[in-house]
């Protein structure tokens, strides 16, 4: 199959690395090209300007959610317009007492060339299957929330 990387860099910005008084801001490169500037999330004393790893995982769902769902709409003959989401990732406890994300909402809206409604039941359904293909999806398990509009 696929080996698909990225490329993480941190330095340190403090004379000592103390725990709780170091900043955790750092780059992930994409393709040699692309950075991202992220840090903790805002509650772990992060900035709130950067992404953080919570944010990336629920985009990396999305986004493949998103592409199942297109795969499997262009195979079943459906005129799909635009796509878009929200997806909120939820910090918790786990049933081990870990933190950790313990869910993903996702809030997915299709929009269609007119004329082309499927009705709830199958599109419904479509989002259901989308969701069992998508790559991610089945790397998280049962940690994800279809909700849609």
């Amino acid at each position: 199959m696929s080996d698909l990387s990225i490329q993480l860099h941190w330095q340190r910005s403090e004379p000592v690395l103390h725990s709780g008084k170091y900043s955790n801001a750092h780059t992930v490169q994409f393709n040699d090209a692309y950075d991202v500037q992220v840090d903790a999330a805002p509650d772990w004393g992060g900035n709130p300007a950067n992404t953080n790893p919570e944010q990336a995982l629920a985009s990396a769902l999305s986004s493949c959610h998103m592409m199942t769902f297109l795969a499997l709409a262009a195979k079943a003959g459906w005129p799909v317009a635009g796509y878009s989401d929200h997806a909120v990732a939820h910090l918790g406890k786990n049933a081990r007492g870990q933190m950790s994300v313990t869910r993903i909402d996702l809030h997915p809206i299709v929009r269609f060339d007119t004329g082309f409604s499927p009705d709830g039941g199958e599109l419904d359904k479509m989002q259901h299957r989308a969701h069992r293909y998508c790559f991610i999806a089945n790397t998280l398990a049962d940690s994800v929330e279809i909700n849609i509009l």
